[in-house]
């Protein structure tokens, strides 16, 4: 076997095959074995509280029936919902939610994935995607208003032409300005999705409603 070009590469590939298995994929369980799951509760940061709390002036009426008031625990019940409902729509079949480290991903999608941003109950199973149809999401949060997210999921063609996205009406009560409990769930997802980055640039400095409103 060794003496031919065939069995050199054979040897070769299997012995690359076994570098990336054991790089890519034994020393980061081994690294982040003992590295505890955060719940929903726990995910909930500053920045998705900013998102949350649009989504309640934005849309008063269905958000107050829906989710009453913008807490941290109530952002938390629609991040579950939220992802349930991305996986179940099979949203993942078009959009990743990873980074790599190749081909300039972090120039068009922003910082290169790490594996302790997936040690969380929203990322079970890990959505790293099947194929890119559609855009990496896992910076997405922040990246564009509620109001373009919610029309873009009602009709997606209204805000970008080209775009071969289904149409989610049944996220809404007849018109994109009027989400139900599914979609502000969904929105909830998308705008969490990158929120954690402390370094991230779409955000605004957030400031709780309750400060804004006993301001002078």
């Amino acid at each position: 076997m060794f003496e031919s070009k065939a069995g050199v590469l054979l040897i070769g590939g299997l012995g690359f095959f076994a570098f990336a298995f054991v790089s890519n994929a034994v020393v980061p369980i081994l690294m982040y074995r003992n590295l505890p799951e955060q719940t929903a509760e726990q995910v909930v940061n500053a920045n998705l509280m900013y998102e949350f709390e649009d989504l309640s002036r934005r849309f008063p009426e269905a958000f107050e029936e829906h989710y009453g008031e913008p807490t941290e625990q109530n952002a938390a019940l629609a991040l579950r919902r939220g992802r349930d409902i991305y996986v179940g729509e099979g949203c993942w079949h078009c959009h990743s939610q990873f980074v790599r480290p190749v081909s300039n991903e972090s120039l068009r999608w922003g910082p290169v994935a790490k594996t302790e941003e997936y040690q969380n109950e929203l990322q079970r199973p890990v959505m790293f995607g099947t194929r890119r149809v559609g855009p990496d999401l896992s910076r997405e949060g922040g990246r564009r208003s509620n109001d373009w997210q919610a029309v873009h999921l009602f009709r997606p063609k209204m805000v970008s032409s080209g775009s071969p996205m289904p149409e989610y009406p049944w996220f809404f009560d007849g018109d994109p300005s009027k989400p139900n409990e599914r979609g502000l769930a969904v929105l909830t997802y998308i705008q969490w999705l990158g929120s954690w980055l402390e370094s991230y640039p779409y955000y605004e400095d957030y400031t709780p409603i309750e400060e804004q409103e006993a301001a002078p």
